[in-house]
């Protein structure tokens, strides 16, 4: 059912994109999950075309290396008497030639191509993982930005409803100015928040709209709140997986094999490439038509300055990405690591802030206002409960936005997207 709602999201925003032209109004809002929005970035996203085109591109220069060389064929005119006096040639050369790479020189050029291809798709794929992560936490933020601008929204009507009460309790002669004063003050700060609020909403829009692939300053309306994310796998489970699927250690395993094909192929110097050909001499007249043919074989004479030259840079390419894979291997475990630490914590923090510190102040701020009707505290009492529960409506906004984001980073650690984390789930 997510995969079919998550369709019909992008279908739907396809279909909206489509229907622009430069010259048209901004469109109305465009309404998405983040599911929708993730699967926006990855159709959409320029980054990711940046990323195929330069796999096609490998997959062109695979072709180009074991393509055979054109033909040459050539033909000129010997024994001239004079400079480019062509009429009076004493011979007249004609010669087609096809010059052949030794046959294993095609399979070793064909193993580094398709290394370079699966590389590239490798690279593409690691890419696709940050573009949807990137996404995900942009999703997060224009989530968070909306929340503080409500909650703002609530600071400004409590503040003035009790710039109203402390107004009519002033008239009445049960409080002093200062009291009104205070109360304008916190009215004042609360617009002020709110007009701060508003950019910061249209801040994360922008930056939602630019990785989803659409024109920047287009509206957009998130469908899903701010919530609590699921608990976690287990870590042990979340590093095997990271071992075998970061994309980051698909790539450097291509490039090795493509560094000890290119190696071979060094090392075969000295085999002769097969040049196949004839030629024609059509010599002074009376003496018919003479044949020739040849063959060229590389004498490694100078051996040493290949071994000390393209193998050694080979070989010494192949000892270079031996130690990047180790030393890869130990950096995705311990991004594995800190990733889960930063996840799990955030999740602590969000459950924490949502079973104690946010009861806890609401219902600090209900007995201030409370007793501030009754008479039985003062203004000060009242504006310190309110800035409590907007500080701590705040800091629950930001950790459960923390605490998903902080998700997709693990996602992205372990070498899956945001909404594959799961062990059950495919990558």
């Amino acid at each position: 059912m997510h995969k079919i709602t998550a369709a019909l999201a992008v279908a739907f925003y396809a279909t909206a994109i489509g229907a622009q032209t430069p010259e048209a109004d901004l469109p109305d809002s465009v309404v998405l999950t983040r599911r929708a929005a993730i699967a926006a970035a990855l159709k959409y996203n320029p980054q990711l075309e940046v990323g195929r085109e330069q796999t096609a591109q490998a997959r062109a220069r695979r072709v180009s290396a074991v393509a055979i060389p054109d033909p040459v064929l050539s033909y000129s005119l010997d024994n001239q008497p004079g400079f480019l006096q062509l009429g009076g040639a004493g011979q007249k050369n004609a010669a087609v030639s096809l010059a052949v790479p030794f046959p294993d020189k095609f399979r070793l050029r064909n193993n580094i191509g398709v290394a370079d291809i699966r590389s590239f798709e490798a690279s593409y794929s690691a890419q696709r993982q940050q573009i949807a992560a990137q996404t995900s936490r942009a999703y997060d933020s224009l989530l968070v930005a909306i929340k503080h601008r409500d909650d703002f929204r609530l600071t400004r009507d409590l503040s003035a409803d009790f710039l109203k009460k402390t107004q009519a309790r002033f008239e009445g002669g049960t409080v002093a100015k200062l009291d009104v004063i205070r109360a304008q003050v916190a009215l004042a700060q609360a617009e002020n928040d709110l007009i701060a609020s508003e950019r910061d909403v249209s801040v994360a829009a922008d930056a939602l709209d630019r990785l989803v692939g659409r024109p920047v300053g287009m509206p957009v309306i998130p469908a899903d709140t701010l919530a609590i994310p699921p608990p976690l796998p287990v870590l042990g489970q979340l590093l095997n997986n990271a071992l075998r699927e970061r994309p980051e250690l698909a790539q450097v395993k291509s490039d090795r094999a493509g560094a000890r094909a290119s190696t071979t192929l060094a090392r075969e110097y000295w085999l002769p490439d097969l040049a196949i050909g004839a030629q024609r001499d059509y010599g002074p007249e009376g003496s018919g038509a003479l044949f020739s043919a040849g063959f060229a074989f590389p004498i490694p004479f100078f051996h040493i300055s290949h071994v000390r030259g393209e193998i050694a840079e080979n070989v010494h390419r192949e000892r270079e990405l031996s130690a990047t894979e180790r030393d890869l291997q130990a950096q995705v475990a311990q991004d594995v690591r800190a990733a889960y630490a930063s996840a799990s914590t955030a999740l602590r923090q969000a459950v924490y802030l949502r079973d104690q510190l946010l009861p806890s102040a609401r219902e600090a701020y209900r007995v201030a206002t409370v007793s501030y009707s009754l008479g039985g505290s003062s203004a000060l009492d009242v504006l310190d409960a309110q800035r409590s529960l907007i500080d701590a409506q705040t800091q629950f906004a930001d950790a459960l936005a923390a605490a998903n984001s902080a998700r997709a980073d693990l996602a992205l650690a372990v070498g899956r997207l945001p909404d594959a984390l799961d062990l059950g789930r495919a990558p």
